[in-house]
């Protein structure tokens, strides 16, 4: 399954969109501005991208080239609006955007589009390339890829096959079970460490308080204030 990060500005979208991708077995994320979408990308790269386009701060199309500019457009970003013109949308796609969708969303399209995104190759992040300058004017003539490393390189460092992980879980189980096991051990450790406080867990996971709350509930967790006993 995949790792998916849905802007939108609209809450009502957001967890109607998480909740379907959840369902579907997926890992979300979700951002309600540019400034977010920003902070979720540098963490980390998601499979696919949900964007909608008219937002607040910073509009999708204006996020999209900014991404586009910095190297870090290298996954499948899906356009998303209820009030964008084809214009908007031929944009999009020129700019670096597999797809778009058009709200009000409904369940088919939203699954095949996905399900499309993700079949598609990835491309190189312009960040992993390096141009060839001309040794008098320092103009850029071609773009040369990054040589990688050889397997003969890393094959001393490589590390020794575990079928565990992370505490004992095992990696030859199905992979639901296995992710089951990893989000169980992931939302016990925040709440322990925020002191069962919903509204830091939700704040340090990156989840709304009611997925927060359906999420725990799924995994079988005692979301209660643990009681001090003396």
């Amino acid at each position: 399954m995949a790792r998916i990060l849905v802007v939108d500005d609209e809450i009502g979208i957001r967890e109607l969109l998480s909740e379907i991708l959840y369902d579907e077995g997926h890992t979300v994320e979700l951002a309600e501005n540019a400034a977010q979408a920003r902070a979720a990308r540098l963490r980390a790269r998601p499979d696919l991208v949900l964007l909608d386009i008219w937002m607040p701060d910073t509009d999708g199309v204006s996020l999209l080239k900014e991404w586009g500019s910095q190297g870090l457009l290298d996954m499948p970003v899906i356009m998303m609006s209820g009030h964008a013109t084809v214009d908007t949308a031929v944009e999009a796609t020129r700019i670096g955007a597999v797809d778009f969708l058009e709200k009000p969303i409904t369940l088919q399209k939203l699954l095949k589009t996905i399900a499309a995104g993700l079949a598609r190759p990835v491309a190189p992040s312009a960040a992993a390339r390096m141009p060839e300058r001309h040794p008098e004017h320092g103009q850029p003539l071609t773009t040369v890829p990054v040589a990688a490393p050889t397997a003969a390189a890393v094959a001393p460092t490589a590390p020794e096959p575990n079928n565990s992980l992370l505490g004992g879980i095992a990696l030859d189980q199905p992979l639901r079970d296995a992710r089951d096991e990893f989000e169980r051990i992931y939302f016990e450790y925040h709440l322990g460490r925020e002191n069962h406080s919903m509204t830091r867990v939700s704040e340090k996971t990156g989840l709304e308080r009611t997925h927060l709350y359906r999420k725990l509930k799924q995994l079988g967790i005692d979301a209660s204030r643990k009681k001090q006993h003396s």
